[in-house]
């Protein structure tokens, strides 16, 4: 299928290698320094683009955590585009996947569960000739909750792409404070693209 050009644009902005080295360096009591891989995966190909999330602490990258499936789905009507997380079944069988992408090989849709709740839009501002900010932010009304290892959870997702950062505003949420435990708590993660990664 052809994607809209946006679409292309947005997957190749996240398409990559991060970290946020010089944030953690800045602010060591705030922000730990992460290791973040964005890499696309073939599924969904006939409307979407879709990638791979994987991060791990930078004096850890043998112990990955955090994967997840993130669809990034063009709308119909609007032009726009919403992008739709996955949980794996087994997260411990692609683990590393982020720095070893073969595993990625044998990534199926079965190995999939469907997060209803965990769907961002996307809106899309232009700074330069060829150059574009992209904001993802959660559906009114909605909430990102789901059960792992016997354990509800609830996330809040949200971020800001440009062609050489990522800003991530993932935090957990305490359901029954509502109070973030763990993520963006103070601000976002401010990832810088170390490596460009191919959609195609």
């Amino acid at each position: 299928m052809s994607f809209l050009p946006n679409l292309i644009i947005l997957g190749e902005y996240l398409a990559g290698e991060f970290d946020n080295r010089e944030q953690a360096l800045a602010e060591p009591v705030w922000y730990v320094n992460l290791r973040m891989w964005q890499r696309p995966v073939d599924l969904f190909r006939e409307d979407s683009i879709t990638l791979f999330a994987e991060q791990a602490n930078i004096t850890n990258l043998d112990r990955p955590y955090r994967q997840r499936i993130m669809r990034l789905i063009p709308s119909q009507n609007s032009g726009s585009t919403m992008i739709q997380y996955y949980m794996l079944k087994d997260p411990s069988a692609l683990s590393g996947a982020g720095r070893n992408p073969a595993l990625l090989k044998t990534l199926a849709i079965e190995q999939l569960d469907l997060l209803p709740g965990c769907i961002l839009t996307v809106t899309q501002e232009i700074l330069a000739p060829n150059s574009y900010k992209f904001a993802a932010t959660p559906l009114p009304e909605t909430r990102c909750s789901f059960t792992y290892l016997g354990k509800s959870v609830q996330v809040s997702l949200g971020f800001e792409a440009t062609t050489a950062e990522f800003h991530s505003y993932d935090k957990g949420i305490d359901p029954e404070t509502g109070k973030a435990t763990w993520g963006a708590i103070i601000g976002p993660y401010r990832y810088t693209k170390r490596e460009q990664y191919s959609l195609f």
